[in-house]
């Protein structure tokens, strides 16, 4: 129930900011508020019903995730399913991203409509014990439901930026420069939004929960602060050259770390804090 108050919440949002910037755009263009209003919240609700069905589908696209069989690596899909039967949730599809950068994230509707996807770079990086402890933390976010709110928020923040460029873009070349002000603002303040509603949406706390569930599903919390420890070295040797930072949230590491757009979007927890905590835990 409190997963699908944070999505309503999140759809809310989307509507109220998209509202905003209609009449903004309606009053300083020149023509009805409210009708730009009107068209713009139109706009988020096609947002929000894509956001709801596809947002699972759109994320995976956007890493050029592929799903695959059993046969194409029998260990990865072994471990998915063993986390799966400790987790008591049914076996998600298995998904390789192509990517050196050593990262994992979950996404989809539900427990039923759940995908796990790992990067080649991780398959390379770490132990299967350290694989099983990262997988199990992306486990933790399925069972704990935070896929679809992580998903939705993700895919808003995106929608937020986008509307933001066209904004950026007519600006500089929509041949009116007077008051540009007005229109920074209008880009701007947006935009800030969008990171703050990631922020909000996604809290830290989610991810040092799934930490501790994912670490007591495989009853080995040093095997996942061992991974996020290679994680964190091996994402800013090899940073995600795919995506963006509206959708960094999904991952179990920041794949963007280093830049300022990261930073604005940072949803994970300080890694040292996290591998710590991790490592306090007894009898697991």
């Amino acid at each position: 129930m409190l997963s699908r108050l944070r999505t309503l919440g999140l759809f809310a949002m989307l509507m109220l900011i998209f509202m905003a910037m209609g009449a903004g755009l309606g009053t300083y263009f020149g023509t009805a508020p409210m009708g730009t209003m009107i068209v713009f919240l139109i706009i988020a609700g096609i947002f929000n019903l894509v956001a709801y069905f596809w947002s699972d589908k759109f994320v995976l696209r956007a890493y050029k995730a592929r799903i695959i069989e059993g046969h194409e690596n029998p260990l990865l899909h072994e471990i998915v399913q063993e986390i799966a039967v400790s987790a008591g949730v049914p076996k998600p599809r298995v998904a390789i991203v192509p990517s050196q950068n050593p990262n994992a994230f979950a996404t989809g509707r539900n427990p039923k409509n759940a995908v796990v996807a790992v990067t080649e770079g991780i398959l390379r990086l770490l132990s299967k014990e350290e694989l099983k402890g990262v997988l199990a933390h992306e486990m933790a976010h399925v069972k704990n439901r935070d896929i679809l709110v992580m998903c939705v928020a993700a895919t808003i923040a995106g929608a937020v930026s986008f509307m933001a460029r066209i904004l950026w873009f007519n600006m500089f070349f929509g041949g009116r420069r007077d008051n540009s002000l007005i229109l920074y603002l209008l880009v701007g303040i947006p935009a800030i939004i969008g990171a703050l509603l990631v922020q909000m949406a996604i809290s830290r706390s989610r991810e040092y929960k799934a930490d501790r569930t994912g670490a007591i599903f495989i009853h080995n919390p040093d095997a996942l602060a061992r991974a996020l420890e290679k994680l964190h070295y091996g994402n800013q040797r090899h940073p995600m050259r795919m995506g963006g930072p509206a959708s960094s949230s999904l991952f179990i590491v920041n794949p963007f770390s280093g830049s300022l757009f990261a930073t604005m979007f940072s949803t994970h927890p300080p890694m040292e804090k996290r591998i710590r905590a991790l490592r306090e835990m007894r009898d697991y």
